[in-house]
């Protein structure tokens, strides 16, 4: 673990896009939880931007998570997080998601940080970044945001319900607290 190295992503970094969709989609279904698809050239234009994070060992993809604003840069989130099975468990997705976070702060600092998630150990972390849960519909009233969710096995849930409920919990970060 203390070779890789977790950094913010670069154009150089889009390489790594397809095994990180790939992973995305496996581990959601190892797991049974929903999470959304994302698209490689999604995934590319995140890097590009400046908007990723990225954790490597000699260069071999270990884990990931992008930044995504919302509601005219109100809303922030920390999405598609991910780690390789194999370094699970060891500490590196919470060293992904604090690179993340500092991320989010810097680029759209006053914005509130959100996220949806139907994980315990990312529950966990969100809430040592100080994130306390919250109703979807305090999230972001942002409807690309909510799209975004319809490739998720869970999304027939969220449209019944108003997206008031789902199978994910929310999690807000109000830096104004």
């Amino acid at each position: 673990m203390d070779n890789i190295i977790v950094r913010y992503a670069t154009e150089d970094d889009i390489k790594f896009a397809a095994i990180i969709c790939k992973e995305i989609e496996e581990s959601a279904k190892a797991r049974g939880t929903g999470i959304a698809k994302r698209d490689p050239e999604y995934i590319k234009s995140k890097m590009i931007e400046g908007k990723a994070v990225i954790a490597l060992e000699d260069d071999r993809f270990m884990g990931f998570c992008y930044v995504e604003s919302w509601g005219h840069n109100r809303f922030v989130a920390n999405s598609g997080l991910i780690v390789i099975p194999e370094y699970r468990k060891g500490g590196l997705a919470t060293r992904i998601k604090e690179k993340a976070f500092e991320l989010s702060m810097s680029k759209f600092p006053g914005a509130k940080l959100f996220g949806i998630t139907t994980s315990m150990p990312v529950m966990k972390i969100n809430k040592q970044l100080g994130y306390e849960e919250a109703n979807l519909e305090a999230l972001t009233d942002d409807e690309d945001f909510w799209k975004g969710c319809s490739s998720c096995a869970n999304y027939d849930i969220l449209t019944a319900t108003g997206r008031k409920h789902c199978m994910c919990t929310g999690m807000l970060f109000d830096p104004e607290k």
